[in-house]
């Protein structure tokens, strides 16, 4: 890329819209097409759904799958680092019961960086990695309020059965729980550098700040319902509905329409086609759930919506995201509060937005990193006056 080369031109209608389409930087970790959706290293994300969560972080990491012997190598790696003090849960201890989940996990991850943090972007990033799936257990279980006999991390299992030894939770199909949010976690944990919980956490760390404060505010971007939050208003939209015939899903979808309401798990900025992830996660659920009812509303609204949507000339992209199944497979396996759902976003996109820091931090600019966040903001409706 010559440095002469132009990219954008920017004018005066370009202000206010949120950088929406400005060209700041580039990512090493994954980019997102209109048809084939996101790409992580070049893979399309439907290629790597039935990796294990661990080699696709070695993957964002790396910039390479890993090979059965470097996958065993980062496995034990990321065992000898997953150590979480019991200071953690003294801390969420200490949290009201009704702050929002992904309140909880900012707090969690900023308070693992106080009790350790090296100051090495790679070494922090995947510290935390590993610490995340006790992390998320615990945060389940005092805020739940069963905070008693909570089993021993066995720091020699892998990240998701970990995070279920801590759940603990009864009456679930613990290989059915597993299977579903190994393939969540890959299919979440990166979408090109500009979506606002990863440009945040990268603003962030572009002043210094530590991985962990950086990834903790990422984790406050991520918890509004325009981003990260949209997959707990997805399965609230779901059980609004709770019919999964075809005529009363397509009433409900053209009332929340003409109630100027969104309908929740269709369209996406970039895509014009159906969500990869979503493809992949409908494919999963007519494996493990067939005849589950939320899974059979989503099914239909996956025919009725976007019929409906595309009658509007201004919708783009009437079609299924990825947000639009995993909350009903997340309910199916015994996740039935839907206010949690965002954390395991959270959980997922740690890797990412970790792996594009160390990036930004170490490598762009020939390893000098990327300067300081300073995007430049004009004067409005000011105008220059003294204190008479």
């Amino acid at each position: 890329m010559s440095n002469d080369n132009g990219l954008f031109n920017v004018t005066e209608k370009h202000l206010n819209t949120g950088l929406r389409g400005i060209p700041v930087g580039t990512c090493r970790t994954s980019f997102v097409t209109p048809t084939e959706g996101v790409h992580y290293c070049g893979y399309p994300i439907s290629e790597l759904a039935n990796q294990s969560p661990e080699d696709v972080v070695y993957l964002l990491f790396n910039k390479e799958l890993p090979t059965p012997a470097q996958s065993a190598a980062f496995k034990e790696d990321l065992a000898g680092r997953g150590h979480v003090p019991d200071s953690v849960a003294a801390v969420f201890h200490t949290l009201p019961k009704d702050g929002h989940p992904m309140d909880w996990l900012s707090v969690g991850i900023q308070t693992l960086g106080m009790l350790e943090t090296t100051g090495d972007w790679k070494e922090d990033a995947l510290n935390l990695i590993a610490r995340m799936p006790r992390l998320m257990g615990l945060l389940f279980r005092i805020r739940e309020g069963r905070e008693s006999d909570i089993p021993e991390d066995d720091l020699s299992a892998t990240m998701v059965k970990r995070f279920a030894r801590t759940l603990d939770l009864d009456g679930v199909d613990q290989d059915q729980m597993e299977r579903i949010l190994s393939t969540y976690l890959v299919l979440h944990m990166d979408h090109g550098g500009g979506n606002l919980s990863t440009f945040a956490g990268k603003a962030i760390a572009s002043g210094h700040a530590t991985v962990y404060s950086s990834i903790s505010g990422a984790m406050n971007a991520l918890s509004g319902p325009l981003h990260g939050r949209a997959n707990q208003s997805c399965l609230e939209f779901v059980l609004r509905i709770g019919t999964s015939d075809p005529e009363q899903v397509e009433a409900f979808v053209r009332g929340e329409l003409e109630a100027k309401r969104p309908v929740f798990g269709f369209g996406h900025a970039v895509l014009r086609a159906e969500d990869p992830g979503a493809t992949v996660q409908f494919a999963l659920g007519e494996v493990m759930c067939p005849d589950d009812e939320n899974f059979k509303i989503i099914r239909t609204l996956r025919e009725v919506a976007p019929r409906v949507l595309s009658e509007n000339p201004k919708i783009s992209n009437p079609n299924a995201n990825v947000d639009i199944a995993s909350g009903a497979l997340l309910h199916y396996v015994g996740f039935k509060d839907p206010t949690y759902y965002t954390t395991f976003f959270g959980w997922a996109r740690v890797a990412g937005i970790g792996a594009q820091i160390i990036d930004e931090r170490t490598v762009m600019r020939d390893g000098k990193g990327t300067p300081i966040y300073r995007p430049k903001y004009i004067a409005e409706q000011q105008t220059l006056r003294h204190v008479e």
